[in-house]
């Protein structure tokens, strides 16, 4: 047997067969990388499309509440236009009212004394029983 052409062909056989390991490694850890890659880049794009569609909700959401809210203030600005009106009219009637009783009382005013005893008489005898 000649043993340095052994020790020269196992080394060389070592040396292919490391050469092989490193290529397999090589080789597995460019499909992991690649594989890597391509989960983050499907785990962005879910990101982003989740981000889009919270965003598109938020300002729907946001459209729909300012949306309510001018409605809200225009119902509370012709609630109190409505109320304001009645109120005037109420005034104006009030104070014409009152003008008619000026004026009748200064018309007839023994009629006017006659009137107020009789109310006032009812009165007492409505609140007495």
């Amino acid at each position: 047997m000649n043993k340095p052409a052994d020790h020269v062909a196992n080394a060389a056989t070592a040396a292919a067969n490391t050469v092989s390991a490193a290529e397999r490694i090589d080789a597995r850890a460019e499909r992991v990388k690649q594989a890597t890659s391509e989960a983050v880049d499907r785990t962005k794009d879910a990101v982003e499309r989740a981000a889009d569609k919270v965003e598109t909700g938020l300002h729907n959401a946001t459209d729909k509440a300012a949306h309510g809210a001018t409605r809200a203030a225009e119902k509370a600005e012709e609630v109190k236009m409505r109320g304001k009106e009645a109120y005037d009219e109420a005034v104006d009637k009030t104070n014409d009212w009152l003008d008619t009783a000026r004026e009748y009382v200064r018309e007839k005013p023994v009629q006017s004394i006659a009137l107020a005893l009789a109310a006032g008489w009812l009165a007492g005898r409505i609140l007495r029983n």
